[in-house]
């Protein structure tokens, strides 16, 4: 049965990764329904620089579009340019956000760094980028953001899945066989079990804690080359809905989901709107060539 609009009125999210692809539809999405968001990635006014495969790379995105987006739209943000990679600036984030927008409600964990390769052949440098991008930046993000939101008496951490967690599925396909996802799948995998056991922690406190993912690939400008040419993606206003989804409700009705874009907000029958929250996207079916293993309630047995 569709459920009415939520409001984030009053409330502070923070977003980082927000310069691009699915940090900035989430950002767009939480400010349309009334959080002041504050977004953070490293890129204040000009694109950041990525290494891949050995190759430095221009990615298009900054968090001073991202603002101006939102507020052409009505809605409020506040930039706060961090590396995430950068100790000093990683710890002491979220304590910024706080004193920047008054408080923090929502704390969406989405920054990454992808660099595929099979694993004999990768090196420690990117392994360790993968596991402190996806495992441990949401630890200390999470660690340092649950004082916060248990003195507000409630709270809500979003971590960005994905379907590469779900194990492979024999007969293998292509792509797996050639290798590559393995250390990011890991990692995410990882991610699901934190985030599960983190919800058990902080239901208590009235703290949820959920997963989403995207049900098959966004083509973001960050992630756009991981994806082959010929794969269909999905619309990233999908996952920004789900996303809305997990932030308002009390723990005890909705947390520890591990949950993707396409299949949650249809089998909640929430309509997916548009990253401004004025209009409504088309609705579509979660595609048959999703991972099988997806639970589209987000309960795990």
């Amino acid at each position: 049965m569709p459920q009415s609009e939520p409001s984030l009125s009053g409330k502070v999210a923070l977003v980082t990764g927000a310069s691009r692809g699915i940090g900035r539809a989430i950002a767009q999405r939480l400010a349309s329904a009334g959080a002041t968001v504050v977004v953070t990635a490293r890129s204040m006014n000009s694109e950041a620089t990525s290494i891949r495969a050995n190759t430095k790379r221009v990615v298009p995105g900054t968090l001073a579009e991202t603002v101006a987006l939102i507020e052409q739209a009505g809605g409020k943000a506040i930039a706060l340019s961090a590396d995430l990679e950068n100790p000093v600036e990683r710890d002491g984030l979220v304590d910024k956000a706080v004193a920047l927008a008054g408080g923090i409600d929502i704390l969406v964990n989405n920054a990454g760094y992808a660099d595929y390769g099979r694993m004999e052949y990768m090196s420690l440098d990117t392994f360790d980028r993968t596991v402190d991008h996806y495992f441990r930046v949401p630890f200390v993000l999470s660690k340092a953001a649950i004082p916060h939101m248990k003195a507000k008496g409630a709270g809500w951490i979003v971590n960005v899945g994905s379907t590469t967690a779900l194990a492979p599925q024999k007969p293998y396909r292509p792509q797996q066989r050639a290798g590559g996802e393995l250390i990011y799948a890991s990692c995410k995998a990882a991610l699901n079990r934190f985030s599960q056991g983190l919800a058990a922690e902080l239901l208590d406190y009235n703290i949820a804690v959920n997963v989403i993912g995207p049900s098959t690939a966004i083509r973001t400008p960050g992630a756009s080359d991981l994806i082959p040419e010929q794969y269909p993606t999905e619309d990233v206003e999908h996952l920004a809905e789900a996303a809305l989804a997990l932030c308002y409700l009390p723990a005890a009705e909705r947390s520890g989901l591990v949950t993707y874009s396409m299949h949650y907000p249809h089998y909640l029958g929430i309509p997916v709107k548009t990253l401004d929250g004025k209009g409504d996207m088309p609705k579509k079916e979660p595609p048959d060539w999703a991972h099988r293993l997806i639970n589209a309630s987000g309960e795990w047995p």
